[in-house]
């Protein structure tokens, strides 16, 4: 999430908006939640979005969707990894979440781990791979996000980022979506 929201800040940043962000990393080493807010316009004051006002909900988990849906406006897009992490003291795994956040939302992306696994280079670009099925969701540009990530992931990796980004694009462009404009 971390580094997704460095490249969508970026991103938005080449192409010469405000932006600001504030990011939680609570108790990630022991299992614990890890968050990041992203707002990005002509002028931006705050980097916490509230309750009710955010555009598109990115997700690692399936289950985390629900859980930060309150921040959603009602016509927000959401974008997520249908990866299912029992959290701790709960032994199964609940059905119905992705029913559950696709009767939610009007616009959502939801991609099958195992799907883009068989896809991509390397298990670890994930998130690179979703942070590209959000990009068509966002009013910013394709270019913004390759130069993005060749500036914020690590050198070796910058190829298999950048085919990720694509992949995850490429499946979201498939379902054809309303799509905000982008010139």
């Amino acid at each position: 999430i971390v580094l997704a929201s460095d490249i969508l800040s970026e991103a938005a940043m080449i192409e010469g908006l405000d932006v600001k962000k504030s990011e939680i990393h609570g108790m990630a080493m022991r299992g614990g939640p890890v968050f990041s807010h992203v707002r990005f316009g002509q002028l931006v004051f705050a980097p916490v979005i509230s309750q009710g006002e955010a555009n598109v909900l990115f997700s690692l988990e399936s289950m985390e969707v629900l859980r930060w849906a309150k921040w959603a406006h009602a016509d927000a897009a959401v974008c997520y990894l249908a990866h299912h992490i029992t959290p701790t003291g709960i032994e199964i795994y609940p059905e119905g979440i992705d029913r559950e956040i696709s009767m939610s939302f009007k616009r959502t992306v939801c991609l099958d781990p195992v799907l883009l696994k068989q896809r991509m280079d390397s298990p670890k670009t994930e998130n690179t791979a979703l942070l590209g099925a959000l990009s068509p969701l966002v009013p910013l540009k394709e270019d913004s996000f390759l130069s993005a990530i060749e500036k914020n992931c690590p050198s070796g990796t910058i190829e298999m980022n950048t085919n990720a980004f694509r992949i995850g694009r490429q499946i979201t462009l498939e379902q054809k979506l309303e799509l905000p404009h982008v010139e």
